[in-house]
């Protein structure tokens, strides 16, 4: 089956547990990872952004890895992400992170240097010509403090063979519905705000990477599939169910606000690695009140 094929629909950009003495909680991630493909998500996405990866060690995430891949067992595609601002230090993640089993690599654009279009497009390029495995580009403006423009988007998925896909979190409408005009066959464009997710798969995105669907993964999967089946009167009324927690997952940072909801759910501990810490008590006691009367 070809690569794009198998991510589209629901993937889960999954969080890494933590034990209270700040140690990757493996046993809670095992948890995890069955919650997940038991509920029907079409593939995870290890190592990304919301797994906390800025602040995970080489040696912890290459553990995570092999110990995803042996526990996952080839029932769902795995996309492990990879991305930095250090482009010459990213190709040797590549080199060093055990990525066989991977069915792809998510890398989000550079964080912090604020390289023009030109740059990510040269960085982009030397990566997906270095890696053994398909690149999915990851835009998200918010958190890097540049956006991909669509110009640079299209040159990539045009110029660059190893490049198959995208995913858009700069929220800009116009920008998706660009890339989602003018992109050649094949390239596969994904959501990455889980929030717009329904109204961007109407205009032709194939699936989203979530973090709500790591507390929530049969209701925003079947939300998404009821999407790309066209039955958005159905997937309207899944989404508006979870709108309010869309809300309380992202008023202070990510992954707190997730992390929140699979603490009360008895999934993991709720426990981050600083800079990021747990959410303030107002908003945890909110994730409190709407889990007690929605769960």
């Amino acid at each position: 089956m070809q690569v794009q094929n198998q991510l589209k629909g629901t993937g889960v950009a999954v969080i890494t547990p933590f034990t209270k003495e700040n140690a990757v909680d493996f046993t809670a991630l095992g948890k995890v990872i069955d919650f997940l493909i038991s509920n029907r998500v079409e593939y995870l996405v290890l190592l990304g952004t919301t797994g906390e990866t800025p602040v995970l060690s080489t040696a912890e995430k290459t553990d995570i890895l092999l110990y995803s891949y042996e526990k996952i067992a080839g029932r769902v595609p795995v996309v492990v992400g990879i991305g930095g601002n250090d482009t010459r230090h990213l190709l040797e993640d590549f080199t060093v992170l055990p990525l066989e089993k991977a069915t792809a690599v998510l890398s989000a654009a550079p964080y912090y240097n604020k390289p023009s279009q030109e740059g990510i497009f040269q960085h982009y390029k030397l990566i997906a010509e270095a890696s053994t495995k398909p690149i999915i580009l990851y835009n998200v403006p918010g958190r890097t403090g540049r956006n991909m423009s669509a110009a640079t988007t299209l040159r990539l998925a045009n110029e660059v063979p190893n490049i198959i896909g995208i995913k858009e979190a700069s929220g800009d409408m116009a920008q998706c519905m660009q890339i989602l005009k003018e992109r050649p066959e094949g390239f596969l464009v994904l959501s990455g705000d889980d929030a717009l997710a329904l109204p961007q798969i109407a205009c032709g995105m194939e699936g989203v990477i979530s973090v709500a669907a790591n507390a929530f993964p049969s209701e925003f999967g079947n939300m998404v599939r009821a999407c790309l089946m066209n039955n958005f009167s159905q997937a309207r009324a899944i989404n508006n169910e979870l709108i309010p927690t869309y809300d309380l997952m992202f008023a202070e940072n990510n992954p707190a606000g997730v992390k929140a909801f699979m603490y009360k759910m008895g999934l993991i501990e709720n426990v981050l690695r600083l800079p990021n810490v747990p959410l303030s008590k107002p908003v945890f006691s909110a994730i409190e009140e709407w889990m007690s009367n929605n769960r």
